[in-house]
Formats: C-alpha cells, sequence, structure tokens
C-alpha cells in the first residue's frame, strides 16, 4: 500500500477504521501508523514535492504524520473540534479553527516545497494569530483569517498538508460517533458572506 498524499493518508485510515474493533480515533491512528511502518519497508520512494521538502528541510511530511499515528490530528485537530463544539460552536466555525490549529503547528510540505520555512513560518504565525484573536467565531478571528488569505494568495500558497489532515480530522471524528455521512454545517455563519 503506497502511502502517498493524499489518497494513501486515506487508504491508511479507512483501511485502519475497517480492521479496528472499536471506534476510537487514538486506536485507528495507531492501526495505520503500523500499516504506514509496514509499506514503508516494502516500496520504494516515490519522489514527490513533499518527498523532496521532506529531505530539503528535515520534516516528516504525510508519510511521516501516517508512521508517528497522526500526531497533528490527534494532538490538535480532533481536540479543537470537539472543544468549539462542546463550547456551542457550529460546525463551520469547529472545522475552520481545527483546520487553523493544525495549520499553526504542522510543517506542511505544500508550504515548505514552493515558499521555504519563511512561508512556512508565516503560515504558522499567521493561523495562530487567528487562534488567539478568539478564532473564526469572534470578529477580530475573521479579520486575523481574512489578513492570512489575504498573504497566502499573494504567495500563491496553499496549506494542502493541512487540509488533508482536516478531512482526515473530520472523518476520525465521523467514525467515533458513528456517523453514516458528514453533512455541510447550514448555520448561521454561511449567510455572512452571501454564500448558499
Amino acid at each position: 500500500m503506497r502511502t502517498k498524499e493524499p489518497f494513501g493518508l486515506w487508504g491508511l485510515l479507512v483501511v485502519a477504521a475497517a480492521r479496528s474493533d472499536r471506534r476510537n480515533a487514538e486506536q485507528i491512528a495507531a492501526v495505520a501508523d503500523s500499516i504506514a511502518r509496514l509499506s514503508h519497508s516494502v516500496e520504494p520512494e516515490v519522489l514527490t514535492h513533499g518527498e523532496i521538502a521532506k529531505i530539503r528541510y528535515g520534516v516528516g511530511g504525510a508519510r511521516g504524520e501516517a508512521s508517528n499515528a497522526f500526531p497533528h490530528v490527534i494532538e490538535f485537530g480532533l481536540p479543537t473540534l470537539r472543544n468549539r463544539r462542546a463550547e456551542g460552536y457550529s460546525e463551520e466555525v469547529s472545522r475552520l479553527d481545527a483546520l487553523l490549529s493544525i495549520m499553526s503547528r504542522l510543517d506542511d510540505t505544500c508550504v515548505l516545497y514552493p515558499g521555504g520555512l519563511e512561508a512556512l513560518n508565516a503560515v504558522k504565525s499567521g493561523a495562530q494569530a487567528v487562534l488567539m484573536a478568539g478564532g473564526y467565531a469572534t470578529a477580530r478571528g475573521r479579520k486575523e483569517l481574512g489578513e492570512l488569505d489575504r498573504e497566502l494568495i499573494a504567495r500563491n500558497l496553499s496549506p494542502g498538508g493541512s487540509a488533508d489532515l482536516l478531512a482526515a480530522t473530520i472523518f476520525l471524528d465521523a467514525v467515533e460517533r458513528r456517523l453514516s455521512e458528514v453533512h455541510k454545517d447550514r448555520s448561521e455563519w454561511e449567510g455572512r458572506d452571501g454564500a448558499a
């Protein structure tokens, strides 16, 4: 099984969820870790942009995330998603803040490859600024997010690794909650920018 992003991450998590007797995110991530370690020993490396960034900057990348039991999902994405939900925020707010929590800590190879360490530090500090301002639910947090968005666009950067880990966060959360589908949140937040 190849652990090439993003399908490899999804494949690992789906297989791990199917093999696990419990519906626990940490246990599923641990099973995915053991599968990822097996696949690394028998398959040749694929030189993707992520692999080049790993070599150039000494970071783990998608393979490192998978073979370490998805630490950014387990330690940052899921706790933020659960905490925001428990505080009464909408799914949209909870998910955006989970994404920002991941972005503020992940050495995202999708940012590193095109932008280098300076760009990565800008993304991390921008995401942290949104969270420190109270997250997406606050006016100040939305202002900070707008500034981060403009900076990402100006630099032509997309934190795709963080987005993949947000998807993994939502998947593992859905498995734990025994949901058969994940629906888009239809909240009062949708109407703010005219989105339907």
